[in-house]
């Protein structure tokens, strides 16, 4: 039997004075009432009753119980309440995950201003250490958790926040040097810079398309924020996300190689617990970040150094 039902009854019945009494209040029959009551004492190893023919009174034992129900049933009451309005209210601690190099750009700035819009929820941001098993995030604590390839994992719930452009960049020392690579076929002349997830680069230009598996790897990492500072130093060639780039890019410090050849957009995802019972303050956050990245679209760069930044927007 169930011991918080069993505690009820008991508090009804004391403040009742009558089992049948205390029945009709519950919506339960006497019969059960009085079982409950049994299955308490049996429990406790103690009467907490005193039966009559006309009435029912606490033992001093069952003051004392009784006092310790009424807690413990208010704890409980009280702590539903505060769950409810979790899931009611925005508010409350949210962690989350992400890769490394979208953290530290614009997913790092949407972040930064649900922040400011909702001071009741508590954000934590954690970069790197993202598990490619679509559900340890859960497992680890987190409420959500963003991640740049598709989860095909049912046990999770999975909104695409929005598409993440990348353009072949170089510095122009580097192309002074080894020259401007014409089509992917002529990348296998050159040094590449090599993201340890990404090893095959895709094009596509005039409805075909080619693929690039990077042969003479100059320099490889984790993370395309090192990749790019990797290019502008000139040690290659490297394949980097749009929102990363455009400054540099701006600067004269990079340059976009291959501009004629579309390279396919890789979906930002965000992932949370499934479920009917999802707290508001989820879903507030993925609905604020998706909204984000619609209002800041990937970045055009300016019209300056001829052309080259021109040939990059159109990659957009």
């Amino acid at each position: 039997m169930d011991r918080f039902t069993i505690m009820k009854s008991f508090v009804a019945v004391s403040r009742c004075g009558s089992f049948a009494t205390a029945a009709r209040s519950l919506s339960i029959s006497r019969a059960l009432v009085s079982r409950h009551i049994a299955d308490l004492e049996r429990q406790v190893g103690i009467r907490l009753l005193n039966r009559t023919t006309r009435s029912v009174t606490l033992t001093e034992p069952g003051i004392s119980y009784l006092e310790f129900c009424r807690r413990i049933l208010a704890e409980i009451a009280d702590q539903d309440a505060r769950m409810s309005g979790m899931k009611e209210n925005a508010e409350g601690d949210l962690s989350v995950i992400s890769p490394k190099w979208i953290g530290s750009l614009d997913l790092g700035d949407a972040i930064a201003s649900f922040a400011v819009h909702h001071p009741r929820i508590r954000v934590r941001l954690e970069l790197g250490g993202l598990s490619e098993r679509a559900f340890n995030f859960v497992d680890k604590g987190y409420d959500v958790a963003f991640h740049t390839k598709h989860l095909r994992d049912s046990s999770i719930t999975v909104k695409r926040i929005a598409p993440l452009t990348f353009v072949l960049c170089a510095s122009p020392q580097y192309l002074a040097q080894h020259g401007v690579p014409e089509s992917p076929h002529d990348l296998a002349q050159h040094n590449c810079l090599l993201h340890v997830q990404d090893s095959v680069w895709h094009f596509a230009h005039a409805g075909s398309k080619e693929s690039f598996r990077p042969h003479n790897v100059a320099f490889s990492s984790n993370t395309y924020l090192v990749l790019q500072k990797a290019a502008i130093h000139g040690m290659g060639l490297a394949l980097l996300p749009v929102r990363s780039v455009y400054p540099d890019v701006e600067s004269g410090a990079l340059q976009v190689v291959l501009p004629e050849f579309s390279i396919p957009e890789r979906p930002l995802y965000a992932a949370y617990a499934p479920g009917r019972q999802l707290v508001r303050k989820v879903k507030v956050f993925v609905e604020f970040i998706a909204d984000w990245f619609k209002k800041h679209p990937s970045l055009a760069p300016g019209r300056q150094q001829g052309g080259s930044l021109q040939r990059m927007s159109k990659t957009h």
